[in-house]
């Protein structure tokens, strides 16, 4: 993989250097309130969001009326504010604001995501969107951000490449480096190749993803070995694969990484049963928030990890029927079922002390 590492770490680099770091304004306020500032960080796969217009270059005619799933305006609807009931929700006991940012999977195209942001029950928030559209046919990642906590100063979308599978198409990764209450920081969002075929077959292409997610934080800390990095997705593979494990290098237990490990929090939930979907009777954990070590400090005058949570409230999964407790799908089989999405988001705060 040394020329797709050589690649990425040209691309990182030409955004990066240019990045300009300006102050941005602290937006909380300490009266009589703790001296600790928690932010929320959220991903959620929203599971088909396409609008109804057939676009001539994406794979998308079963999402139109006349396609397989009957896709109408009303529908369409729908999905949007069931997606902005959800994040709504994501985050507030610990701040009113829900995410601060919020990485996205299964986006058909930016103007959906703009729909999202705009709905009724998040406007106020004035999220701003930013979205690359990648190499796969049908879908792309996406990312939200409060301006109120966060500042883009520079964007990056990295396809994943198999040199010899010239016409391999998956999800692109999605870089976006910034201020988080006036610390640099840098999100990767990603959605890996999909199961479709069988787990062992479809590995080598989750192992190039993971592959090329590395590479991508390998050329952040090679600019910056402070750098603060947190990697986000549906990457279809548990945190204990080998793809997880031994080619994004994550590890549980946060005093005891190697230096070159990331930390996954997540491995934990996936340990205990607890997972993002259902499948077959079994949990999966494939929605994480993966963290680089340079979150972990135990001095809080930066922001450090403090915990993480899969949000799988009540009324986000199915109430009853031979798939009770499963994530509360908006489709099944080609049939509208109107719940929310086959997956559950994830989330994780970072905290500090008040500036």
């Amino acid at each position: 993989m040394t020329h797709l590492h050589n690649t990425v770490k040209a691309i990182i680099f030409s955004f990066i250097v240019l990045i300009p770091f300006f102050s941005f304004q602290n937006v909380y306020s300490q009266e009589g309130g703790s001296n600790l500032v928690p932010v929320c960080i959220g991903y959620y796969n929203v599971e088909n969001l396409f609008d109804t217009i057939n676009d001539p270059e994406r794979n998308d005619d079963e999402f139109t009326p006349e396609g397989n799933m009957g896709w109408t305006s009303n529908r369409y609807n729908e999905k949007l504010n069931r997606l902005a009931e959800v994040i709504s929700k994501i985050g507030i006991e610990l701040t009113p604001d829900g995410p601060a940012v919020m990485g996205l999977s299964e986006i058909e195209n930016e103007e959906v995501v703009w729909d999202l942001v705009r709905e009724e029950g998040i406007k106020d928030r004035d999220y701003q969107v930013i979205y690359k559209r990648g190499r796969d046919r049908r879908i792309d990642n996406a990312f939200i951000y409060n301006p109120k906590y966060f500042e883009v100063t520079a964007t990056q979308n990295v396809p994943v490449i198999i040199e010899d599978m010239p016409d391999f198409r998956t999800r692109n990764q999605l870089v976006i480096s910034g201020l988080l209450l006036d610390e640099p920081i840098h999100f990767i969002v990603a959605h890996w190749p999909s199961r479709s075929g069988g787990e062992k077959r479809s590995m080598p292409l989750r192992i190039a993803a993971a592959e090329t997610g590395r590479s991508i934080v390998d050329s952040l800390k090679a600019l910056d070995p402070g750098a603060r990095i947190i990697y986000m997705g549906d990457l279809n593979d548990d945190p204990t694969d080998r793809s997880v494990k031994n080619h994004l290098k994550t590890g549980r237990d946060k005093d005891k990484l190697k230096p070159d490990q990331l930390f996954n929090p997540f491995e934990d939930f996936a340990r205990q049963g607890i997972g993002s979907l259902a499948y077959r009777d079994s949990w999966n954990m494939f929605d994480q928030i993966i963290l680089s070590q340079s979150l972990l400090e135990d001095d809080f005058s930066d922001f450090t990890f403090y915990k993480a949570e899969v949000f799988n409230k009540p009324f986000l999964r199915q109430t009853s029927g031979r798939f009770q407790g499963y994530p509360f799908r908006s489709h099944a089989g080609g049939v509208y079922l109107g719940g929310y999405s086959d997956h559950f988001p994830t989330y994780i705060y970072l905290i500090r002390e008040a500036k």
